[in-house]
């Protein structure tokens, strides 16, 4: 059984003894493919140590996120964008409009969206959506945005039925973390009508811990309760669901 994390800011943990146990905890429970987004020009580093480490199970990704994106959010893009030649990635992300912490840059933030999503067309590669209480927003620019090369995840999916079939329709794959587990949050339902071709998993490690370590620091190797619980929705076995979301995951990144 492979289980793939689609999500996962990992690198976070910098000692290596504490990093070492997360990714043999990831090992033990089938979770053997990471996938790292960066949010700013100072996480590049962090993204390429750990994929130097264990080049076999992490895989990068780079843009800039929407709640970095303040006043010198040019220079960032730039910083990024010339980080992009010199290593191997597997998608633009994490990348959209985020709304809720501030609406200031707003339009900028638009902007900057735009922007990395040519960046992705020009490299064939997807992207890999933040979207937080700015749905409409960013499936708008998605809307104009579309054509043949448009392609990736709607990360950390928590919307509504029918945003569900919006994001499927335009040909992306749903992010699926540990909010299914939560009790109230109504992603459950959800997540019980859609078919496991649209579902990626991820853990968005460190946060979005799933039950039953709510409360505490995420990581990887906890992916394993949001397949599970998954696989329990779609009165499936995990390995089912291992298998299944893990072949989405290599359609989208090509690995």
């Amino acid at each position: 059984m492979v289980l793939t994390d689609t999500h996962t800011h990992q690198y976070y943990e910098t000692d290596p003894v504490k990093r070492e146990e997360q990714m043999q905890r990831c090992i033990a429970n089938g979770i053997d493919r990471l996938f790292l987004p960066n949010v700013d020009p100072s996480s590049i580093e962090l993204v390429f140590s750990l994929v130097k480490a264990y080049p076999e199970n992490c895989f990068a990704m780079l843009g800039l996120h929407p709640c970095d994106i303040k006043a010198n959010w040019r220079d960032e893009l730039t910083i990024i964008q010339e980080s992009i030649p010199q290593h191997k990635i597997y998608a633009i992300g994490e990348i959209g409009i985020d709304l809720y912490w501030d609406k200031s840059f707003f339009n900028e933030q638009v902007e900057a969206f735009r922007t990395q999503i040519g960046w992705a067309k020009a490299l064939k590669l997807p992207i890999v959506i933040h979207c937080r209480d700015a749905f409409d927003e960013v499936y708008e620019v998605l809307q104009q945005e579309n054509d043949e090369n448009l392609r990736g995840i709607f990360h950390c999916f928590t919307g509504t039925s029918e945003q569900a079939q919006k994001i499927i329709a335009l040909g992306f794959y749903l992010g699926i973390g540990g909010v299914v587990t939560y009790k109230n949050a109504g992603l459950d339902k959800i997540v019980q009508q859609i078919d496991l071709k649209h579902i990626v998993l991820e853990t968005d490690s460190p946060y979005l811990t799933p039950v039953p370590h709510r409360g505490k620091p995420n990581e990887s190797s906890y992916l394993i309760y949001v397949a599970q619980k998954v696989a329990d929705l779609h009165q499936t076995d995990l390995e089912t669901v291992a298998s299944i979301t893990t072949g989405n995951s290599k359609i989208v990144f090509g690995v």
